[in-house]
């Protein structure tokens, strides 16, 4: 019988392990605390959907797994993978930016446990929705093509498509710059901008997104898929993306703090601006949507000061090579 180990019994990793088990696999679901679950079976974060017996909810690090999916908040990411005791690949199934050391998930693992194989999983997917088993489409992204496609073989189905890429960097950048420009999408709309300012905003911090990524080595192509535009498309439109509440309270006057606390749970898109605002201009990037983002959500610079800078940079080509 095929096993997959998930660890993190939030929202992502419950409706991941979830999935897994509908592939017919035995599921070990590692939680912080294992006693949380509640009488109906489910995990806290994803109440209406109750575990079946297929799922093994533990609290142990050591694992034995043909395949291991990792689904905690990037600042709790170094802390798991030192105490993770696994031979199997792993897939990191995070979406962030270290602050410290402008790590992805990827480089995160390779620190911590050089060698290991690894990949990434990413793509425009809300917890509730891989749950209950609704259609879905991500990309898993490994550097070594064949590993990306036999992991994407084993934990793919019908309804959860998984295509499989070389290009890490990209997909990583595309996961972790879509929470960024959602929090710009919500500022839009709470601030009451109008549909046709998000749309323009979105399509611009996509072009930002791409030329960062071709800097850092990644595919501008990559952007255009599933872990880029798919995920915007999705997070700077929904209203169950946290980063969007987060930004749609930012827009209506609301404190950084405040906006968070509304939102309710980890916003990954607050700390990763930071975070990629400084990368961008380590390698001299014009990122300005992200670097909006930057100054809001830290409340350095007024939103009405920040929109009047936006509007009065000039305009210019569409599209700029970069080479």
């Amino acid at each position: 019988m095929k096993r997959i180990a998930v660890i993190g019994a939030g929202a992502w990793g419950t409706a991941l392990a979830l999935h897994a088990a509908r592939t017919g696999a035995a599921v070990h679901l590692w939680a912080r605390t294992p006693a949380a679950r509640l009488a109906s079976g489910a995990m806290p974060r994803l109440s209406a959907y109750p575990l079946p017996e297929t799922i093994t909810v533990t609290d142990a690090l050591t694992v034995q797994a043909d395949m291991t999916l990792v689904a905690v908040p990037m600042q709790h990411l170094p802390g798991i993978l030192a105490q993770l005791d696994t031979q199997s690949p792993i897939i990191l199934c995070c979406k962030g930016v270290e602050p410290e050391n402008l790590h992805f998930p990827l480089d995160s693992l390779e620190r911590v446990k050089p060698g290991h194989a690894g990949a990434v999983l990413s793509g425009p997917n809300f917890a509730h929705e891989i749950a209950e088993g609704l259609p879905a489409a991500a990309v898993l992204a490994a550097r070594e093509g064949g590993l990306a496609r036999a992991l994407a073989d084993g934990l793919g189905t019908p309804a959860f498509r998984l295509y499989d890429s070389t290009d890490t960097i990209g997909v990583q950048l595309g996961g972790a710059a879509k929470n960024v420009i959602a929090i710009a999408a919500g500022v839009t709309i709470g601030a009451g901008l109008g549909e046709n300012a998000r749309a323009a905003l979105v399509t611009r911090g996509l072009a930002e997104i791409s030329r960062l990524a071709q800097v850092l080595g990644g595919n501008a192509a990559t952007i255009s898929g599933l872990s880029g535009m798919g995920d915007l498309l999705l997070t700077c439109t929904g209203t169950s993306s946290r980063n969007f509440r987060v930004g749609h309270a930012l827009g209506q006057g609301l404190s950084p703090q405040e906006a968070e606390r509304i939102a309710g749970g980890v916003a990954e898109g607050v700390v990763t601006a930071q975070a990629l605002a400084r990368l961008a201009c380590r390698h001299q990037v014009s990122v300005p949507v992200m670097d909006a983002v930057a100054a809001i959500v830290t409340g350095r610079v007024p939103l009405q000061d920040l929109v009047e800078q936006l509007l009065a940079r000039p305009a210019g080509p569409e599209m700029k090579r970069i080479d």
